[in-house]
């Protein structure tokens, strides 16, 4: 009995200090993709569409337009940050990114919708209805719309790690943060963000990750 005694504690030693070893670990890795990401945006993140460089494409991230039957402000802020854009003659066309995989749910289309709402032309608009993630959104602006350097619209948090995203297969960027959202809502993005930059690093340097659809390449209308 003395013996087993001894073996169980020897187990349950070794699994206290595997569990402690991976919260360190994990600790670690939330710590240095967030860091990661922050550190590649530095210098290339604007609050002021006046101070945008010029360049011909802006790629707007989608978002559902409402949240609990109101209207969702990340997606409000976003497209005035696009509009604000297009209005200081920054950029020539937008790509609208988004999620399309249910009948219902079109977040390009409603991106686009919102934009010529605002005077945007219709025909300065291409929709990217398979951005379903933000690492599937600037991979296919590369390659399937054939950009090479382009304007990230989003809000801050948003845009650092589409930054990371974007220079790891070589897009040339920069970003125009959309004003912040405030309040419980936004704090738990803030908290889903520390996973999402995780999943961020992992996709680029270990997972190697690729967008789930490409398919023929599109003219962007320059």
């Amino acid at each position: 009995m003395m013996k087993k005694a001894k073996v169980f504690l020897k187990v349950v030693k070794w699994l206290f200090l595997l569990g402690v070893a991976g919260i360190l670990l994990s600790g670690s890795l939330i710590f240095y993709a967030d860091h990661a990401a922050s550190k590649a945006a530095e210098g290339k993140l604007y609050e002021d569409a006046s101070d945008v460089p010029e360049t011909n494409v802006a790629l707007v991230f989608g978002c559902n337009k409402s949240f609990q039957g109101r209207k969702n402000l990340y997606f409000k802020y976003r497209i005035e940050a696009a509009v604000a854009v297009w209005n200081a003659g920054k950029v020539k066309c937008f790509i609208v990114s988004g999620d399309n995989h249910f009948h219902d749910y079109n977040e390009p289309q409603d991106i686009k919708d919102a934009l010529v709402a605002e005077g945007v032309p219709e025909d300065k608009i291409v929709c990217d209805y398979a951005g379903l993630r933000t690492l599937d959104s600037v991979v296919r602006a590369k390659e399937i719309f054939g950009v090479e350097k382009m304007v990230l619209i989003s809000q801050k948090f948003h845009n650092e790690r589409a930054v990371y995203l974007a220079e790891s297969v070589g897009l040339e960027v920069v970003g125009l943060n959309a004003k912040s959202v405030t309040g419980p809502a936004a704090r738990k993005t803030d908290s889903r963000e520390k996973l999402a930059r995780v999943k961020m690093w992992l996709d680029v340097n270990v997972l190697k990750t690729t967008p789930k659809f490409l398919g023929q390449k599109e003219e962007l209308p320059l």
